[in-house]
């Protein structure tokens, strides 16, 4: 992973060299080194545009100039903005951060294991759908997930649904349930025609799809928490397969969600 060092202290950068040297699941190599946001900004427009210039820019927060969230608001503007994590003094910018879509959040002095989890959780945001190891090709597919310190690659073959929950997504398979932090909207884009909107919540794999009938769901979630349908009534479901577990289609999917189990000739 291609790290951009941003930091005004340059003992502060000298001491994270240190530790993402020491970083293995995923490496790391720094590729750079500022010291405020303006050169940040020249190092990052200075490489090719038609690629991303770093995977990840490890940004302070408290910096002459603009500061490292004002910075984190011009990167979302790049054609290949690189992944953010903040590194800060300050445990009070942690809401503001996350409201930039900041992977991470670390608080000064750093230790190398929660820099590892970090980069672990940049890892599995930049590659959602990567292929699995040693493979040649996109021919076998994974979710990358980062869970309980480690990175985890789900076959998306085996993956059934994903559904909001909150501030995160489950990730469904036939023998483990996975939490992902990454917007659904954004994975319904990566993952592509094999999963199938079923409702604002959830994405289901069409091949995982046993039936579409009228049920009253009544689960957390399900849909009488639906402000478009009201209180607990009896909805459109999907049933899926093996699991054997119902979701709701809202009403608003309906359409789409018959049109396309009628075209694989369910």
């Amino acid at each position: 992973m291609r790290v951009l060092l941003i930091d005004d202290e340059a003992l502060a950068r000298m001491r994270m060299r240190t530790l993402l040297a020491d970083c293995t699941d995923p490496g790391a190599s720094v590729v750079g080194e500022v010291a405020n946001a303006a050169q940040a900004l020249e190092w990052l427009q200075s490489r090719d545009a038609g690629d991303r210039a770093c995977d990840l820019v490890l940004l302070d927060i408290q910096m002459p100039g603009r500061d490292g969230t004002q910075l984190a608001e011009e990167l979302r503007a790049l054609a290949q903005p690189p992944a953010v994590v903040f590194v800060t003094a300050h445990a009070g910018h942690a809401l503001k951060a996350f409201d930039l879509e900041a992977v991470d959040y670390l608080t000064k002095p750093v230790r190398r294991e929660r820099l590892q989890l970090a980069l672990q959780r940049v890892a599995g945001r930049l590659a959602p759908v990567a292929a699995s190891a040693g493979a040649a090709s996109l021919a076998d597919p994974v979710l990358v997930v980062s869970e309980r310190g480690r990175v985890v690659r789900v076959p998306l073959d085996e993956v059934l649904y994903l559904k909001a929950e909150l501030k995160y997504v489950t990730l469904r398979t036939p023998a483990h349930t996975h939490v992902l932090d990454d917007a659904l909207s954004d994975l319904e884009q990566r993952l592509g025609p094999r999963f199938l909107r079923v409702h604002r919540n959830a994405l289901v794999a069409r091949s995982a799809i046993s039936a579409l009938e009228r049920r009253t769901l009544t689960d957390k979630g399900s849909e009488r928490d639906d402000p478009e349908e009201g209180p607990a009534s009896e909805c459109w479901a999907v049933q899926v397969a093996p699991v054997g577990e119902w979701l709701a289609v809202s009403r608003r999917q309906a359409s789409a969600v018959r049109e396309a189990l009628a075209a694989s000739g369910l």
